[in-house]
């Protein structure tokens, strides 16, 4: 693994720093550290004095040794939450891809890309039609997918605009959006009626409908969508049809994960 091209010293070196604190050493010095991931005194400060810049190390102003920072904390607690969200939707996604025989997914923004976080496949015939070899930890961009545009769809205006200042909108379906202004206004749409849809703007035939999954706080944390193939049901259909379980599931794994919908 170490001689391939992309595999980065340095990274595995900071990563062995972090990985050096444990419960029962929460404490640690740079000669400490040297020694433990096998570093001069010198090397191991430059790491250490990164990574306390980047808020992944604390210096403890008493003893001037280190502890772990909050971003570290940020991280695993975002890994504890992804996959307890993953474990919450689980039996929900499985029980509306068996309710209406359509394959059904779940995903959470990272950039400007999707990540799927679980997949429940269906056994329809054609499914590989549609399938692009997705499975968990696939990534897609947002920008032509349903689930995307949702997830893009409830970011803050400042931030979604950035991310769109760096997404090159490039034909991936026959219907995929290629101007800005044409995906602003959809992505307005889709706050306007809580629902996005995808009519083969990643790939020809493929035809989806996602909504959203909320937090505790209220925003959107994760996506979710049914997938079909164009030759199965008409879009409108498929949002006469199913657009309804699409939304009572995604609204009951938003409760479970602790969103409670405020007024009236």
């Amino acid at each position: 693994m170490r001689s391939e091209s992309g595999y980065s010293q340095s990274l595995e070196r900071g990563l062995a720093i972090l990985s050096a604190f444990r419960t029962g050493r929460p404490l640690l010095g740079i000669s400490e550290l040297a020694r433990e991931v096998e570093l001069t005194r010198s090397t191991a400060h430059r790491y250490v004095a990164t990574l306390a810049m980047l808020g992944y190390l604390d210096q403890d102003p008493m003893s001037r040794k280190y502890r772990l920072g909050p971003r570290v904390l940020d991280l695993g607690f975002s890994a504890i939450n992804s996959m307890e969200l993953r474990e919450i939707a689980a039996p929900h996604l499985q029980r509306l891809s068996d309710e209406t025989g359509h394959t059904v997914n779940m995903a959470i923004l990272d950039g400007t890309d999707v990540v799927y976080v679980e997949r429940c496949r269906s056994a329809q015939q054609g499914q590989r039609e549609i399938d692009l070899n997705l499975h968990v930890g696939s990534r897609l961009p947002a920008y032509c997918t349903s689930m995307g545009k949702v997830l893009l769809a409830y970011l803050p205006e400042h931030a979604c605009g950035e991310l769109l200042d760096r997404i090159e909108l490039t034909q991936r379906g026959p219907n995929t959006l290629t101007r800005r202004t044409a995906l602003v206004a959809e992505l307005g749409r889709v706050r306007e009626v809580g629902l996005a849809v995808n009519n083969e703007e990643l790939a020809f035939g493929l035809r989806s409908i996602a909504a959203p999954v909320r937090g505790h706080a209220g925003d959107v944390v994760a996506a979710i969508n049914l997938a079909v193939h164009r030759s199965w049901v008409s879009m409108e259909d498929l949002l006469r049809n199913l657009s309804a379980p699409l939304r009572s599931t995604a609204a009951e794994i938003s409760t479970r994960v602790g969103f409670r919908p405020t007024g009236g």
